[in-house]
């Protein structure tokens, strides 16, 4: 198992109305906030806001993951029911394994808060040496969901090939089998 020194995380706010400037871009953002609250291994970032367009998130992810070298690639909104939300789909198109474990962790976390959460279609798999996870695309249920998923990720990047991540154990504990 092969691990690159330099960390790579990719960040990508999926919005229509974002990526053409008319909301800030707001759920991006929070979720590199907790990425630099939960790990302790310095990271650069590939950072893209995108439309809901299958076309170009596909672009993107494999960017990221192919290009950029990324171990980790968080997509924020577009997991809903709506027409546009397509994020789940695109992902599934570049992942060569689907985690479905994520999304029914994730689903379930949100159920403590909302009704809705069985609407959402939030899913995670692998390309290659990277880990997608998709994420809604509020802030207060970025949070929610991905704390709840979080304390297995960098173990799974760990399992790919991926550059090692060490969080910062007050604000987030991750889990490693002994020895790992």
């Amino acid at each position: 198992m092969s691990q690159s020194s330099t960390a790579r995380i990719g960040v990508i706010n999926i919005s229509d109305r974002a990526s053409q400037g008319i909301y800030e871009d707001i759920p991006g953002k929070a979720c590199l906030e907790l990425l630099k609250e939960w790990l302790t291994t310095e990271f650069e970032v590939s950072y893209a806001v995108v439309p809901d367009e299958q076309d170009q998130i596909e672009a993107t992810l494999k960017k990221f993951a192919d290009e950029d070298g990324c171990s980790l690639i968080v997509t924020t909104g577009g997991t809903g029911p709506a027409p546009r939300d397509i994020t789940p789909e695109a992902t599934e198109a570049v992942c060569e394994r689907m985690f479905p474990g994520f999304g029914e962790l994730m689903r379930s976390a949100s159920l403590k808060y909302v009704p809705t959460a069985i609407l959402s279609r939030q899913t995670a798999g692998t390309r290659g040496k990277s880990l997608i996870v998709n994420l809604p695309g509020k802030p207060k249920a970025i949070r929610e969901n991905l704390e709840a998923v979080f304390p297995a990720i960098p173990y799974c990047i760990d399992l790919i090939g991926g550059a090692r991540l060490e969080t910062n154990q007050t604000t987030m504990k991750a889990f490693r089998p002994k020895g790992a």
